[in-house]
């Protein structure tokens, strides 16, 4: 049985290399993701200074008080913006929702662009002064350097190099901050109540900083679970389903899951801050012809970005 190709990359190689370090770059990235659909990136910029003040500050958030925390919540806003409390997503097809709370800050358009108008403001945590500064410092690290995963995978693909670039542009990203809270009687929670059920993620590619924890376990072809090792200052990036349907399943978004600890272990917190990487809404996901052939048959209907992301939501519960 192969073991599945889970490769850690040099993303300064590709940022800052030669042109054939940057083909060798995106020639493993395009393997790595047409096979496991993961793949560990060192040398990307992001300060272990600033890492670690972003979970310093995540930890902070969620320490507030179920009371303080709520005024944060914002239904209306299907959790895209602002706190989640517990019990309000579950993977697609599951039954029992997740164990764990969530606070997502999205995009901050500073260039006049007018679809300012479509984002709705990113909630302030008063109680926490840095969440929001530090936070918004990793969303932008984050979002630069999965603009540069982007264009590698354009390359693999045999698209232009900045083929991505206009539809991630004030992209619809969203950087979710999420704690796996203690469970205090793990005799008494549902059976099936886990940390994260197995699911797809929605965007095109999602970039992972570091966890507190292991437990992120990945659906290999051979369908065995396979936990994913990353030292804490690397970043777990992962295919998502857009970038699925747009290859017609070249690049594959690998079903995933963050499993429980064990029982003794129950009672202690897990925390993980991925981003979602996202296009803007009316970026076209109509499988590229390049992707079809008689092997391959197009796999997947006609759809934006914002109407597969709709769609998702609703399925997640996130959204009525």
């Amino acid at each position: 049985m192969s073991t599945p190709y889970i490769p850690c990359l040099d993303l300064g190689s590709y940022i800052n290399g030669t042109e054939e370090q940057r083909k060798t770059f995106s020639d493993e990235l395009g393997r790595a993701f047409n096979d496991s659909g993961f793949v560990t990136i060192t040398n990307h910029g992001v300060s272990q200074e600033l890492i670690d003040q972003l979970y310093e500050n995540i930890k902070a958030a969620f320490a507030l008080t179920p009371e303080q925390k709520s005024q944060y919540e914002k239904p209306e806003l299907a959790g895209q913006r602002g706190y989640t409390s517990p019990g309000k997503e579950t993977a697609k097809g599951a039954k029992t929702a997740d164990l764990k709370e969530f606070w997502q800050i999205g995009q901050e358009v500073t260039d006049g662009d007018p679809i300012k108008e479509m984002y709705p403001g990113n909630v302030i945590l008063k109680e926490v002064p840095d969440f929001n500064p530090v936070t918004g410092a990793i969303y932008k690290k984050l979002e630069e350097n999965g603009k540069h995963l982007l264009r590698a995978i354009a390359t693999y693909l045999g698209l232009e190099t900045n083929y991505f670039d206009q539809h991630v542009h004030n992209g619809n990203s969203i950087l979710r901050g999420i704690h796996y809270f203690p469970i205090e009687n793990p005799e008494a929670i549902a059976p099936d109540a886990v940390r994260a059920g197995a699911h797809e993620d929605i965007n095109l590619i999602t970039l992972l900083i570091g966890a507190s924890a292991d437990g992120l376990e990945v659906l290999t072809r051979s369908n065995e679970w396979l936990p994913i090792k990353a030292h804490h200052s690397d970043i777990v990036v992962n295919v998502g389903d857009m970038l699925q349907r747009l290859t017609n399943n070249k690049l594959k978004s690998t079903t995933h899951r963050v499993v429980n600890p064990p029982v003794e272990l129950m009672k202690t917190s897990r925390y993980s801050v991925p981003f979602f990487l996202h296009p803007r809404s009316d970026m076209d996901l109509t499988c590229l012809e390049s992707c079809i052939d008689e092997a391959h048959p197009k796999a997947f209907s006609d759809m934006t970005a914002g109407e597969y992301l709709d769609e998702r939501l609703r399925e997640i519960g996130l959204k009525k």
